[in-house]
């Protein structure tokens, strides 16, 4: 099975930050079921990595992100099949989100269907001033599943309705207005935008970032109340290691040091 999904693992002082690739450029990083199992697998093993600090996601070449599904390995598909298509899209989708690090999607050019989905699937999201954005499956006869049902947190329910009923494309000036975007830059600073929030992420606390990441998944599920006290939990929970002691004492002196 070829490398449509390429994992490059950098070892930074802090810690590890791996940039993953989706590549078939060929067909604008389009998944077919071989692509989305091997970025479940790619991002199931980062997960065991105890020092990793945060991932990449992104697809090769300039054109594109990941401009959907592979259409032409999905049209002739039986009910059975379709099933077991749209399970991987999830699992792919599931396997970001329970990454115990931060996942940035480096978002380099179209980024339809499948694609918006993995990107929603992201804790932030960059993408070049010429990106593209939709979820066009309506047009191709099925609805907007899976992972899609995360756009509504992100955008509305009315932008999302928007989307899935119409199929429309929207650019990423209007993605940054409606908050799929974090961030917006041009082609040549993309990598700068993501190295920024890599920079912050290695900053901080990995332990606190990792109990970060699972309360908010835990705000997502939880009602207010019991988010409130899970956050209680994860803060007495930090306290297990020395780390609070450690980066607090660390600020504090170089606070000392200025004033001085």
């Amino acid at each position: 099975m070829r490398g449509l999904v390429l994992t490059r693992v950098e070892e930074r002082g802090a810690g590890h930050v791996a940039y993953v690739t989706v590549n078939n450029p060929d067909k604008r990083n389009a998944l077919g079921l071989a692509g989305k199992k091997q970025l479940a697998q790619a991002f199931t093993r980062l997960g065991k990595d105890r020092l990793l600090r945060a991932a990449v996601l992104t697809g090769a070449g300039t054109q594109a992100f990941i401009a959907g599904a592979d259409l032409a390995e999905m049209k002739d598909l039986t009910a059975k099949g379709a099933r077991e298509h749209h399970a991987w899209t999830h699992r792919a989708c599931d396997a970001i989100r329970v990454l115990p690090v931060p996942v940035i999607a480096r978002i380099n050019g179209h980024c339809f269907g499948a694609g918006m989905e993995l990107a929603a699937s992201c804790d932030m999201r960059i993408g070049v001033t010429s990106a593209k954005f939709g979820m066009p499956e309506v047009r191709f006869g099925i609805p907007s599943g899976m992972e899609a049902c995360l756009l509504p947190q992100l955008i509305g329910w009315g932008k999302t309705r928007e989307l899935v009923y119409t199929g429309m494309h929207i650019g990423a000036a209007e993605a940054r207005r409606c908050g799929f975007l974090e961030k917006m830059s041009r082609a040549s600073d993309l990598d700068a935008g993501v190295e920024q929030w890599i920079a912050c992420l290695l900053e901080a606390g990995p332990r606190a970032i990792r109990l970060q990441k699972k309360l908010v998944r835990d705000w997502e599920r939880m009602s207010i109340a019991r988010a409130v006290q899970q956050g209680i939990r994860a803060c007495a929970e930090a306290r297990r290691t020395d780390e609070p002691q450690r980066l607090m004492g660390a600020f504090l002196a170089r606070k000392k040091r200025s004033e001085q």
